[in-house]
């Protein structure tokens, strides 16, 4: 029998270590001391510590800069209100948004950058997520000082980083509701923690009604510095269709879908990289494979149980191996099928990028056979429901 390699998204040249196996590369942090937790204000840092952190003496250091932090945030909030509150509550948000969906490692990072190549269409960037609470008062000042300070490539997959690139919303709602599936960064291998926090469907009224007003009010300040349509992109919406359309009835949705053998490897990689850069105790992966299998399976039903409630003409689905191939053309697509305007004006950005993007070598992750038949028994609809093969004979082995 033989290891399948599996090939996760594509990135810039950089091998990763298979997610199958112990590396120290995984082990050691590249972001150093800063987590996303430092973007919390002095009010939230305190109820999340209320909830019972595990914070032992080597992570003493952080707790104390993230405390330190929390005061500086909660204070910029303060002065961003005075300057920018009537403006931020007087705000229309006149465009629906266009949501990203499809599971982690799926590729909704690269086609949220080819939509960002789009100047008619805005998104949510690295600080703007990261401290939510005061981006239109420090963005400006803070990015120009300390952006020597950003790693220089994302260290789940070495795409290029800086305070500028495109990220996923779902860091602000964390940092400003708690109502996330990313406490499992605070609350490791506890899945009671967050379970119930992807799909958000059995929020208390206190808890929906805080959620949608970060949400709304996040949403608002984009609007404030860019008044322009927002593509938003994280994984986690893909459970919250009912959710969105209750806040934007006439949203578009773009579904990306890839082989899940890819996805599997990819995200299991992603959660060790990302336990370690921000956990706030000892990174713990006791049933993280098995974790991230639920999260998919759920993900995906999830997903195709609730897409019907999407109007017509407002979802457009795709493969992340075609985008990967033609990203033209699968543009293209996406343009045509939502009825968005200014193809033509975007297509030779798109076209004069495809070469950078050819040249991206991709990670290679090492699968074993027992762990193909775990994924593909788990996941066996979605094989079937998005035409991958299972790549294992009759006798359960693995087909290079």
């Amino acid at each position: 029998m033989s290891a399948l390699v599996v090939p996760p998204q594509a990135a810039p040249p950089a091998a990763s270590p298979p997610a199958t196996e112990s590396s120290d590369k995984i082990h050691r942090s590249t972001q150093g001391l800063f987590c996303l937790w430092h973007g919390m204000n002095h009010r939230d840092w305190r109820a999340l510590l209320k909830m019972g952190l595990p914070l032992p003496p080597q992570k003493r250091l952080r707790r104390w800069s993230i405390s330190a932090l929390s005061l500086l945030n909660s204070w910029h909030e303060f002065v961003e209100q005075q300057f920018y509150g009537r403006r931020i509550e007087q705000t229309v948000i006149e465009h629906p948004p266009i949501f990203v969906l499809g599971h982690w490692r799926s590729g909704t990072t690269l086609l949220h950058n080819l939509f960002a190549l789009d100047p008619q269409f805005a998104y949510p960037n690295l600080y703007q997520c990261l401290f939510p609470g005061h981006f239109l008062l420090t963005e400006h000042v803070t990015t120009a000082l300390t952006g020597w300070l950003v790693p220089k490539t994302r260290p789940m997959d070495n795409i290029p980083a800086d305070w500028k690139m495109s990220q996923e919303d779902e860091f602000a709602l964390l940092l400003r509701t708690r109502l996330s599936p990313y406490m499992l960064l605070a609350f490791q291998g506890q899945r009671e923690r967050y379970g119930r926090l992807f799909a958000l469907a059995d929020m208390t009224p206190e808890e929906h009604a805080l959620w949608t007003r970060e949400f709304l009010l996040f949403v608002k300040k984009l609007t404030v510095r860019s008044p322009r349509p927002l593509v938003l992109k994280s994984p986690s919406h893909t459970y919250r269709i009912p959710l969105l359309l209750e806040l934007f009835p006439d949203a578009r949705f773009v579904y990306i879908s890839r082989d899940p053998y890819a996805v599997y490897s990819s995200t299991v990689h992603l959660r060790k990289t990302t336990f370690v850069e921000n956990c706030l105790g000892v990174p713990n992966f006791d049933g993280l494979e098995a974790d991230v299998q639920l999260s998919y399976e759920e993900c995906i039903r999830r997903y195709e149980a609730t897409k019907s409630l999407i109007p017509a003409g407002h979802l457009h689905e795709l493969r992340f191996e075609d985008l990967e191939v033609d990203p033209l053309t699968e543009m293209q697509r996406v343009y045509e099928q939502l009825k968005l305007p200014g193809w033509d004006c975007v297509a030779p950005t798109i076209r004069d990028r495809m070469p950078q993007l050819a040249e991206f070598r991709k990670n290679r992750f090492t699968m074993d056979p027992d762990t193909m038949r775990q994924v593909y028994n788990r996941l066996k609809f979605a094989f079937d429901l998005y035409g991958y093969p299972s790549r294992l004979s009759d006798r359960g082995e693995a087909v290079t």
